[in-house]
């Protein structure tokens, strides 16, 4: 990373907070919005280090009758939710095991209702905004990281580039604010892009 590239990358940094709120807040119907499908992604991580525990130690006993029942129906599991609810046959071999597999069908379809895919024909532009929310945290917590760590051994470092690029304060006011000239803040400001660009690289 270059010495431009660092002040291109702090000089945006507003910008990018401003984008990720606005991403935030875009409703994906059903009252979800899209951080909420991106927390969605955190479950679904948890749920694949659930799949290697046994499921007594962390489902009811009612939700360990519908996962066997799925288990005897279904050789095996579609990817998405709306293929698992196509694959559960509406009619079992009892009474019981259809009461189960209708019971099934029906908390599929209130997760297809509440991600909003039943009131939603565009889900590619749902899921680039999704993948776009990704990048934006994944490039505001890097530059807090580095600013962090700048903070630990160069505060006044740390503190310049806080005030003049991510909260986009002009010299002067920076300046007067760390009571400092302005020579003195146009040198601080070069040795801190420095310490920062060592950091980033």
């Amino acid at each position: 990373m270059t010495e431009q590239q660092v002040v291109e990358q702090l000089s945006k940094y507003k910008r990018l907070v401003a984008r990720k709120r606005v991403l935030e807040t875009y409703s994906v119907g059903a009252g979800i919005t899209i951080s909420r499908l991106n927390q969605d992604d955190q479950l679904q991580e948890l749920h694949h280090k659930l799949r290697g525990m046994p499921s007594h130690m962390y489902l009811s006993k009612k939700e360990q009758k519908l996962e066997s029942v799925a288990h005897s129906y279904l050789e095996h599991y579609p990817a998405g939710v709306r293929s698992q609810e196509k694959a559960i046959p509406t009619i079992g071999n009892d009474a019981a095991d259809t009461k189960l597999l209708k019971e099934l069908k029906q908390k599929i379809e209130k997760v297809v209702a509440a991600r909003g895919y039943e009131i939603r024909d565009d889900i590619d532009a749902v899921l680039n905004r999704v993948a776009e929310l990704q990048n934006l945290q994944e490039d505001i917590q890097k530059i807090d990281n580095i600013i962090e760590a700048l903070e630990n051994y160069k505060p006044e470092y740390a503190e310049l580039l806080r005030k003049h690029y991510l909260e986009q304060k002009s010299w002067s006011d920076v300046a007067f604010e760390m009571n400092i000239s302005k020579d003195v803040f146009y040198r601080r400001r070069k040795r801190a892009i420095l310490e920062y660009e060592k950091l980033a690289n």
